[in-house]
């Protein structure tokens, strides 16, 4: 979880060494303490928040603080349909004004778009994609050999951009954006559902 987070935060929050900001990069335990750092012109103060859940259930709730750069402080979603991670990451421009975590964001409604999601072994299922994911996506990780396959919707910021970016270099996700309705096919994959729902996290987060 360390891993995850210090590439998501590398992505998202990169430091900038004289505007003063709050850092607070969460451990294994998912907390942290803030201490005050001095970030370099155009660099702002940037909080970023990513959030999973897994139905109703949040299985995951992580905030950062540091120094971030404007074009890197946005709002993004991934959907599989048995869980949703969001990822939330704010820019201010005076000394210390990261003080406060994002809050965490209410569940959208349906778009009208829709991509082909898995249901155990059945990846024929249509999933309505929310808010702002326009894009439907599917990603295969190597996990203990094994090549597991999901498919949703995502935002274009999942797909394109530092965040897809840091993905598959740092661990070995292959992830594959369309913008046509149903657009990632059909094909049936078998996985279990303990399987899916660690790497549809560590996706999520790798982001």
């Amino acid at each position: 979880m360390h891993l995850i987070v210090t590439i998501l935060m590398s992505v998202l929050l990169p430091k900038a060494y004289s505007l003063k900001c709050f850092e607070c990069t969460p451990g294994q335990s998912g907390a942290c303490t803030d201490k005050q750092i001095d970030c370099r012109n155009p660099a702002q103060c940037g909080n970023a928040r990513i959030t999973t859940y897994m139905g109703d259930t949040k299985l995951l709730d992580v905030n950062a603080k540091s120094c971030a750069v404007p074009t890197e402080c946005f709002s993004a979603a991934v959907n599989f349909g048995i869980s949703r991670t969001t990822i939330a990451s704010k820019c201010c421009n005076t000394d210390l004004c990261n003080s406060q975590s994002v809050p965490e964001s209410t569940k959208p409604t349906p778009n009208g778009k829709k991509c082909f999601t898995c249901t155990g072994t059945d990846c024929t299922s249509a999933l309505s994609c929310l808010g702002d994911e326009d894009r439907c996506i599917s990603t295969s990780v190597n996990t203990g050999g094994k090549k597991m396959t999901m498919k949703g919707c995502a935002s274009k910021r999942i797909c394109v951009g530092e965040v897809s970016g840091a993905l598959g270099p740092a661990m070995g996700v292959d992830m594959k954006c369309c913008e046509g309705n149903l657009c990632n096919n059909a094909q049936s994959i078998g996985l279990s559902l303990l399987l899916l729902v660690t790497s549809m996290v560590s996706v999520a987060l790798f982001h």
